[in-house]
């Protein structure tokens, strides 16, 4: 005899009551514990190696750095293709590589890059700078401040930035914590050519004076007993009037620096990216979160630590939020919770029209139990609710009443007939269980293409092929053990036999329906 899943779940009404209490209950926990985030984590499959060498032409720079690196490159698994930029001196190559390429495969593949490279660094021209590796265009920075001054100096404003960058690495779910805008000091020795010809002074000789002087070196070690002192030689800069100090020897002659240089402190030039807040020069600390945080909690955490971070500051340092990715997955949360609500009135409206008030009552009882099942699965399979997963739930609404609604049908339809509650609802599992699931696996067929794509928009879009999976299957199991249950104590049988002929509507559609299938 055929196993019946809705008898069984009549037979042990408590334990299926049980089951609804704690899938609710599943369901409201994993809500508040799935990690919150804009778009889903996904791997972007480029590395930018960049090579310098100060002073070079742009065809030595062509020929001596940028094709040696890209035949090297050129070995690199699952390449797809290299792009090259080069200027005089500079060398910039970015490394692609196929869509096809997994986010497993992704560390092992830069690993061979540099370490490739790495065993072609000595063949490289003299002053040649790097190469260096740049693979990290996957961190999303959602929370930005701007840190402004009235009164203080860059430097001071600087210092006070990385202090805030420092107490805010210790906030859960932070990952990396960039500063934006920071202009690094430079020393400059300014001088005069046509001076320095005039006393016959060579330009190297200067420079390697100046490096001497500044040397650091170790000067030995004296041990006494249980003591060990370390020597240190004096003379290293501590500042500009100790650079216009140093005396060397030209021609015979020994000469102070201050005579025929000027020594002065300022920002490298060209400049860095600047950063502004309101037209006013700022410093930008920019956050990111790790992978599988929650971006809501994050932005309390960090709203929190900037409010005791201000408390500290001195009066003219004032941190400016910028930018606040909470806000934007907030918002989405919301309207995902609004398109919840208006669905499930949706739903009751036309159940109402075409099934009446018990049976929309149990089709509308099926959308939250169903949404509770699938929130407890996302959070298992480590889908966090973001634009698409959200995207996919709202999707999925309109799919999963579908086998609620054929259950209920059937079992108005056997009560209307005369079946007692127990025999309708067995009999929607009897005749149309397996036609049911067998329509899941279809309609989730349809999104085998998003979810199986080898390619970095399939990687981006997985979870709209796994959540309405999920969704579907899940509404398969509240159609057959929790919809039955529902039926039998809501749904009522009716006072007065319906009428074996069919309306109006009924009949046109089963005509062309007939027709359809005869012309097939």
């Amino acid at each position: 005899m055929q196993f019946n899943l809705s008898k069984w779940a009549l037979e042990h009404r408590s334990f299926v009551v049980f089951m609804m209490i704690a899938a609710t209950i599943a369901g409201l926990g994993a809500f508040y514990r799935l990690g919150r985030d804009e778009d889903p984590p996904f791997v972007i499959k480029t590395m930018v190696v960049q090579a310098g060498w100060p002073g070079a032409t742009l065809d030595d720079t062509l020929l001596q750095v940028t094709d040696r690196l890209e035949r090297t490159l050129q070995e690199t698994p699952s390449l797809d293709f290299l792009r090259s930029y080069t200027s005089p001196g500079k060398t910039t190559i970015f490394v692609n590589l196929k869509g096809k390429t997994t986010a497993a495969q992704i560390p092992d593949i830069w690993y061979h890059v540099r370490k490739s490279i790495g065993d072609i660094r000595h063949t490289l021209p003299v002053g040649v700078v790097g190469p260096g590796f740049n693979d990290e265009f996957g961190d999303v920075f959602g929370i930005i401040y701007g840190v402004t001054a009235d009164g203080f100096t860059h430097r001071e404003l600087k210092d006070y930035a990385e202090d805030i960058r420092s107490r805010l690495k210790q906030v859960p779910d932070v990952a990396k914590i960039e500063i934006l805008g920071a202009q690094d000091e430079k020393i400059f020795v300014e001088f005069s050519v046509q001076q320095l010809a005039g006393l016959g002074i060579d330009r190297s000789a200067l420079a390697a004076a100046l490096a001497a002087q500044n040397v650091v070196s170790p000067s030995g070690l004296l041990q006494t007993g249980n003591e060990r002192l370390t020597l240190r030689v004096s003379g290293a800069f501590e500042s500009e009037q100790d650079i216009l100090g140093v005396n060397f020897v030209a021609n015979g002659r020994l000469i102070r620096l201050r005579d025929i240089a000027q020594v002065h402190r300022a920002y490298a030039d060209p400049p860095q990216p600047l950063f502004r807040v309101k037209c006013k020069p700022a410093i930008g600390v920019a956050i990111s979160m790790r992978e599988g945080g929650d971006i809501l909690t994050l932005g309390r955490n960090v709203e929190q630590a900037m409010r005791e971070i201000r408390a500290d500051l001195p009066i003219g340092i004032e941190p400016v939020l910028v930018a606040d990715q909470s806000h934007v997955v907030d918002h989405a949360i919301r309207d995902f919770t609004t398109s919840l609500w208006q669905a499930i009135v949706i739903i009751m409206a036309v159940s109402l029209v075409t099934l009446g008030l018990r049976p929309g009552a149990v089709i509308a009882l099926s959308i939250p139990l169903t949404i509770a099942l699938v929130l407890p699965v996302m959070e298992f399979t480590a889908i966090d609710l973001q634009r698409i997963a959200l995207g996919a739930l709202i999707i999925a609404l309109g799919l999963l009443v579908d086998d609620a609604m054929t259950t209920v049908d059937v079992m108005t339809s056997r009560l209307a007939a005369g079946d007692s509650k127990e025999e309708a609802a067995t009999f929607a599992y009897k005749t149309l269980a397996l036609p049911m699931l067998t329509g899941s696996f279809v309609t989730a067929a349809g999104f085998i293409p998003i979810g199986f794509a080898r390619s970095s928009a399939g990687e981006y879009t997985f979870s709209i092929f796994a959540v309405v999976s999920y969704a579907l299957v899940l509404s398969w199991f509240v159609a057959v053990i929790f919809a039955p249950l529902l039926g039998v104590v809501i749904l009522s049988k009716p006072k007065a036999k319906p009428s074996d002929k069919p309306g109006a509507i009924l009949g046109y559609f089963r005509g062309f329906l007939v027709g359809a299938m005869r012309a097939r």
